[in-house]
């Protein structure tokens, strides 16, 4: 299995799909019930895909059972990195640490060794999209105790990522078809987490619908962009190595900076410029590993 050139730049639209639906959540009204309505929708989208790819085989469920769990913990830990903290804070920490802890299970997990350069490549991009959050963080003004709060969620949920790719990493192998793995994944994905958000609001249910009702558009455009994001980067992990792929991916911070800075308004500075080249230098040693 090799980087190739095609491989990514399919991983750089993935990253760039993720920063986007990422965005969607932040720019919302309502963290959670965003977060709960993108992912809820998978229903939709998922159905219509399997009809025409089929089921995932049999060998595949146990890994998606499993992920389908992991990622109930992801969504509840991403909404409030977004509820205490801005998306140029906390989406680089949380993606930043990822890539460091893939490369680390992906030898005892996967049996999947990464070369020299492939550890400095990853290394390099997660110290660049640590570097990204952590200017933010020196950035921003506010209450110490909420960022505090923001980054340990954000924290949380980098050891959250690192085991769902170990998982989906083996399961999408064990497929025989990327499509359809990520589509079954989708279809009974957002479902859980949508009835939790709802569940845990009884008095605001009505106000929750009504919220749900004006905002699907944008949320299904966010579910799309998620599916394609994951499609793209377990396919790549089926022809490169996970660690590799995984690393490749977090790209997107640069992409979650610059939708940050021109959409949401936040701030950029020198520090974001610094982390932006640690990354890219990363991006060039893993293609030339």
């Amino acid at each position: 299995m090799a980087l190739t050139g095609p491989i990514v730049l399919a991983v750089l639209c993935a990253a760039l799909l993720h920063a986007g639906w990422n965005a969607l959540i932040k720019s919302g009204g309502d963290k959670p019930l965003d977060t709960a309505l993108i992912h809820g929708l998978g229903f939709v989208v998922a159905i219509p895909l399997l009809l025409h790819t089929g089921l995932p085989e049999p060998a595949a469920w146990p890994y998606i059972a499993a992920s389908l769990v992991i990622h109930l913990g992801y969504y509840v830990a991403l909404a409030g990195a977004y509820r205490h903290g801005d998306l140029g804070l906390t989406y680089p920490v949380m993606r930043g640490c990822a890539p460091m802890l893939v490369a680390i299970g992906s030898l005892p997990f996967i049996g999947e060794g990464v070369s020299p350069a492939g550890w400095i490549g990853v290394a390099v991009i997660s110290i660049g999209v640590v570097a990204l959050g952590l200017s933010r963080s020196a950035l921003h003004g506010g209450d110490e105790a909420t960022r505090r709060k923001a980054l340990g969620f954000a924290l949380a949920n980098a050891a959250i990522i690192a085991l769902y790719t170990v998982v989906d990493g083996i399961g999408v192998r064990a497929s025989g078809d990327a499509l359809a793995y990520v589509a079954a994944l989708f279809l009974f994905d957002g479902l859980p987490y949508l009835l939790l958000v709802l569940w845990r609001r009884p008095g605001r249910r009505r106000a929750a619908l009504a919220y749900m009702a004006g905002r699907w558009p944008v949320a299904l455009i966010g579910c799309v962009a998620s599916l394609a994001s994951y499609g793209i980067a377990l396919w790549a992990m089926t022809r490169a190595p996970v660690a590799v792929v995984a690393a490749l991916r977090e790209t997107s911070v640069l992409f979650a900076a610059v939708i940050g800075t021109v959409l949401l308004r936040e701030p950029f500075g020198w520090q974001r410029g610094a982390g932006t080249l640690l990354i890219v230098a990363g991006v060039m040693t893993l293609r030339l590993a």
